[in-house]
């Protein structure tokens, strides 16, 4: 299997280790994320108004490159996928978004939405299936509590990412117990941890990542496990937490037994 794969420009600075035990599973688990080429920022946040198209061209662009190789399109960066799988909704359902686009970018083909668009744990489930993963794990975590953290960008608005059930989600979860560990269930674990607000308002980010933190501890948790890299520096930056939170990549490369020291 051959996936169009956008990474975003956090995994190529801060989030590095996110990208790099994405790629080392993927050959292990036999497909193959091909990242495309001159891909730029997806802007990070999802601009609401259907009057601004251009912060949303570089998503949309990706998109129609996907088209064009005839591949599903892979994001791994909680933000990065809801902004793409928004803006292909958006070209989907609105033909005043969908004709501003193609008239910027001048395609030779225009654009209508046609890129299904997937994250790596959709690809994980839906296209390997957990049930094989089980089967190529060669260094199963068995007895480790692991707590799963969603945030918000995975799951909502859940008419239009369609990942899980928004409320009690379960696909971080299974993939916890696939890699041979423990899922711990809590409150907290699909609820905001303060987000872009870090950037005016720490101590509100403090709160909230806090919050979360000490939630999944008190229910037994020995690590908590995200795909979000703003949500794993609020996490570990801001809660004043020692638990260890990790990138799902890593346990993944750690169970197939494939994981380097960085």
């Amino acid at each position: 299997m051959k996936f169009s794969y956008f990474p975003g420009c956090t995994l190529k600075t801060k989030a590095k280790d996110l990208d790099f035990y994405a790629r080392a599973s993927a050959e292990a688990l036999g497909f193959t994320l091909e990242e495309l080429p001159e891909w730029q920022c997806c802007g990070a946040v999802y601009p609401m108004s259907h009057e601004e198209i251009a912060p949303k061209l570089s998503s949309v662009r990706a998109l129609a490159n996907a088209r064009d190789l005839g591949q599903d399109l892979v994001t791994l960066c909680s933000a990065c996928h809801n902004v793409i799988k928004q803006t292909n909704y958006e070209m989907q359902t609105s033909p005043m978004d969908r004709d501003m686009a193609n008239r910027y970018l001048k395609l030779e083909t225009p654009y209508s939405g046609e890129t299904t668009v997937l994250h790596y744990l959709e690809v994980l489930r839906d296209r390997v299936g957990f049930d094989k993963i089980k089967e190529k794990v060669v260094n199963p975590l068995t007895g480790r509590k692991i707590a799963a953290y969603y945030g918000c960008l995975l799951l909502r608005p859940s008419s239009v990412m369609k990942m899980d059930d928004p409320e009690n989600p379960s696909i971080l979860e299974d993939f916890i117990r696939a890699i041979g560990a423990e899922p711990v269930i809590y409150g907290m674990r699909n609820e905001c941890c303060g987000g872009y607000i870090t950037l005016e308002d720490k101590a509100a980010a403090e709160k909230r990542s806090s919050i979360i933190m000490k939630d999944a501890e008190s229910h037994g948790a020995e690590t908590v496990v995200t795909a979000c890299p703003l949500c794993m520096y609020n996490l570990r930056k801001n809660s004043g937490s020692k638990l260890p939170v990790v990138y799902f990549t890593e346990l993944l490369a750690e169970a197939l037994g494939v994981k380097e020291a960085r």
